[in-house]
């Protein structure tokens, strides 16, 4: 399907699901076991539980934020000089970015661990809920290296030739993730410290996997001894710069929302954010993941000057993310209640409120789509800075202006409302660029 031969077929919904079906199983999958994780901590141990886990995520998109900035900037060096013929550079210079990774990992690690009580200690939590984010977040950081090499051997083994490897061993870290949750929460009982260890090994088969990978001189990529390039060290932080900025404000918007709760009704909010967090995310993957699927297409269509097949493809492709939208809406809608009483009892604080949150925001669920498929277009077309000026106004933007105005008008109802309403301020710019630079790509 990699081959030529594959962008030669007509373009029916078969041949675009031949490529998209991969990427999104992946995309879903990865983002299915997330919430199984958030499942378990809240049935086995509680709903403060599961705010904790939302509570430390700013810290943990931080760790995201430098290792998809190494990997994606690292992977595009390194292979811009295998693409040049300069293989021994290429091997000396991904060697010396994973002992960089290492170097990096550690460091956070430590500045974690000094000054995590200080995070915490500002934001007025309940004696419970602090002490569930420090258990969680001093045994996720033991893994810090391991999740960085994991984000870089996952993008390093797809450059190698080996994106099935790289897709069987994050397939396998959801698998164990899932397995060591329950046998360490529900059989050893080692509480919400068990179920970030159980996080962190499912991470670390990824590590492990890699290094067995690269250390084989038959590779594409393997390890050599290695040279400091401080150069390739700033063009790696150069080109993942954008990569660690959307993961940054992943964390900063997160942060915001937790504190609007704790501000409008307490731990309980934050608690019910994370139940709306997982079902957005779960819908958010799926579109994600057709998009991975079928830029290569639309990115070998417009070299190619197929202007015919381009405007199929694209023309499909909206039809489609239109379809599953108002499917996707109406099923959120339809399932709010049991959907939420896998993660709360009915009739408490939390339920109720994640019940009420869940039928505001799936209204995002009609836009969403789009948007994120708006931005990955102008990636695959080449129009970097479109794409980014679109996925940073939605993400960060418009998200700050609607946290900004709603609640104060609305108190936690307009919490609600700011999703959606985001959403629908960046479908009406993508719309905006999509009819601009339309006879541009003739599209």
């Amino acid at each position: 399907m990699n081959n030529e031969a594959a962008y030669s077929r007509p373009v029916t919904l078969k041949s675009i699901l031949r490529f998209a079906v991969p990427t999104i199983a992946m995309s879903v999958f990865m983002s299915f076991y997330t919430m199984v994780d958030g499942l378990f901590v809240s049935n086995l141990i509680g709903t403060n539980a599961l705010s904790s886990i939302n509570l430390v995520y700013p810290i943990i998109a931080l760790v995201t934020a430098i290792s998809t900035m190494l990997a994606t900037g690292g992977s595009a060096a390194i292979m811009k000089k295998m693409g040049e013929g300069k293989n021994d550079e290429a091997m000396q210079d991904f060697t010396f970015l994973i002992i960089v990774n290492i170097f990096a990992g550690l460091v956070m690690c430590g500045i974690g661990y000094l000054f995590m009580g200080n995070f915490f200690s500002s934001m007025s939590l309940s004696a419970e809920v602090s002490d569930y984010c420090r258990e969680y977040l001093s045994c996720y950081l033991l893994f810090t290296v391991p999740i960085l090499l994991m984000n870089n051997f996952t993008l390093y083994m797809i450059a190698a030739g080996k994106a099935t490897l790289s897709l069987l061993c994050s397939v396998a870290g959801g698998i164990a993730n899932i397995m060591l949750d329950y046998l360490f929460i529900a059989v050893f009982h080692l509480g919400i410290g068990g179920a970030a260890v159980a996080t962190g090994l499912g991470y670390s088969i990824t590590a492990v996997v890699g290094f067995f990978v690269f250390s084989k001189k038959n590779s594409l990529l393997h390890f050599v001894k290695p040279v400091c390039r401080f150069k390739v060290l700033g063009n790696t932080v150069t080109n993942g710069c954008s990569e660690m900025a959307a993961a940054l404000v992943n964390g900063i918007i997160t942060l915001m929302f937790n504190w609007a709760m704790l501000k409008y009704v307490g731990q309980n909010g934050v608690a019910a954010i994370t139940i709306i967090s997982y079902v957005l995310a779960l819908a958010g993957s799926l579109y994600a993941g057709y998009t991975y699927g079928v830029a290569p297409m639309i990115s070998f269509y417009y070299g190619e000057r197929n202007h015919g097949k381009l405007k199929r493809l694209i023309r499909t492709s909206l039809i489609i993310i239109g379809t599953i939208a108002v499917a996707t809406v109406i099923v959120s809608l339809i399932v709010t209640e049991p959907l939420v009483s896998i993660f709360a009892r009915p009739g408490s604080a939390v339920y109720d409120l994640a019940v009420q949150g869940n039928r505001i925001c799936s209204l995002a669920l009609l836009f969403v789509g789009f948007n994120i498929f708006a931005s990955g277009m102008f990636t695959a077309l080449s129009n970097g800075i479109i794409s980014a000026v679109l996925a940073f106004s939605r993400t960060f933007v418009f998200t700050m202006i609607a946290m900004l105005i709603l609640p104060a008008f609305f108190d936690v109802i307009g919490i609600w409302l700011a999703t959606p309403a985001a959403e629908l301020m960046a479908v009406i710019l993508a719309c905006f660029m999509f009819f601009k630079y339309r006879k541009r790509y003739h599209y």
